[in-house]
């Protein structure tokens, strides 16, 4: 027993995995068991590019990916050139509503077909004009007449998985991924009196950052630097999160009251909109902080939705997008557009105050054979990723 909770401890083995640094099977091994006796992640997990290239493979390439939620791509020929583990995708709705995922490769000679995001009536590759329909068919293909048994229909952009729940969309790379239902377990459940899947963005804000992915969406999910990094901002709005959940399926989530709201900086808290209805008392009075691993980072308030979609651009540098959701009764209310500036002052405060610590820790992990560390219990959603994330690299051998 720990602190009155029953806890597990688990062991590895200590054999070297397959392109990985010697040592680190027996220390990912220390990062399980919860909170109470789990080590922190090696710094070889945020630095080293033989890390960053296994994830790829073991974190990024299996099971799902949020990618962003459903409204980012509303009518047909909405699209978006993204990056999963390293493999370029174009997101885009189709002439049918229907949002496919596909690999932004030419079935040609390789080359990204689309780039940024936009609206498009078709997707044409600029090297040698191959053209395919937004259902990924090739639909035009320049001097082929003289290629023997050449059939359009074999030659059509290769598809991924995608999936849409609670009003997030998911991809996945793998030829036959696991139910999305069972990916998130009990997620859809927690978060139910939210509504997520009607609430509206009305912000989404991209940027990047010189730190690893993971220590981005580590800092969104924990307390406590609160007090060090957020004093005069929001640390005096946030009490102590309440026990970790025990919880089903690939994700973590924490909830915490509030004074006030957490979606305001201190002297902004007279200008809350309104609560949102399907909420209970508990729910109304403070913030759930969620992680849908790998990462998709989210905070359910009591008036909305703060969310960021964070992905790797090697191990060094992180892509990230803010985004902001309201319910849509609160969007079409008068007045909305000028206390939702407020709300957007609040998230860019609070980032603008992580990313500097963020570097700094970066620059910190460089440091030869550190030691890993250990989780306060204010940092319950970081240690179940730090385990979830374990298992993942460790099945790769």
């Amino acid at each position: 027993m720990v602190g009155g909770r029953s806890v597990t401890r688990v062991t590895t083995s200590t054999r070297l995995l397959p392109g990985l640094p010697s040592g680190l099977a027996e220390a990912l091994g220390r990062c399980r068991g919860g909170q109470a006796v789990a080590r922190s992640l090696p710094a070889a997990c945020y630095t080293d590019p033989r890390v960053a290239a296994v994830e790829e493979e073991a974190v990024f390439r299996r099971g799902w990916v949020g990618v962003g939620r459903w409204d980012r791509w509303t009518d047909p020929g909405d699209y978006a050139a993204i990056r999963v583990g390293g493999v370029p995708v174009v997101m885009v709705r189709g002439d049918d509503q229907v949002l496919r995922a596909f690999a932004n490769t030419c079935s040609h000679r390789f080359t990204e077909v689309m780039e940024g995001e936009g609206t498009c009536r078709r997707m044409r590759c600029p090297f040698h004009a191959w053209t395919y329909a937004l259902d990924g068919t090739l639909i035009g293909a320049p001097s082929m007449g003289n290629a023997e048994d050449f059939d359009p229909a074999d030659h059509g952009l290769h598809e991924f998985s995608v999936a849409e729940r609670l009003g997030f969309t998911f991809v996945s790379l793998e030829d036959s991924p696991p139910a999305i239902d069972d990916w998130l377990g009990d997620a859809a459940g927690v978060l139910a009196r939210w509504e997520l899947d009607s609430m509206v963005t009305t912000r989404r804000r991209e940027f990047t950052v010189d730190c690893n992915w993971k220590a981005f969406a580590e800092v969104f999910n924990e307390y406590y630097h609160l007090p060090y990094v957020h004093p005069g901002s929001i640390d005096d709005t946030y009490d102590d999160p309440d026990e970790p959940e025990a919880v089903s399926g690939s994700w973590a989530t924490h909830f915490g009251s509030t004074q006030g709201t957490g979606g305001l900086l201190e002297e902004n808290q007279h200008k809350a909109l309104p609560v949102i209805p399907t909420l209970d008392d508990r729910e109304a009075g403070g913030v759930r902080y969620s992680w849908l691993f790998p990462s998709m980072v989210i905070a359910t308030g009591a008036e909305g939705l703060w969310m960021y979609e964070v992905l790797p651009d090697g191990p060094d540098r992180c892509r990230c997008a803010q985004v902001v959701c309201f319910p849509p009764a609160t969007v079409t209310a008068e007045g909305f557009a000028g206390v939702a500036e407020s709300y957007y002052e609040r998230f860019d405060v609070a980032i603008d105050e992580d990313i500097p610590m963020l570097e700094r820790q970066h620059r910190g992990m460089a440091t030869p054979a550190v030691r890993q560390g250990r989780f306060s219990h204010l940092e319950p959603n970081v240690a179940r990723f730090a385990g979830w994330y374990a298992d993942r690299l460790l099945s790769v051998g």
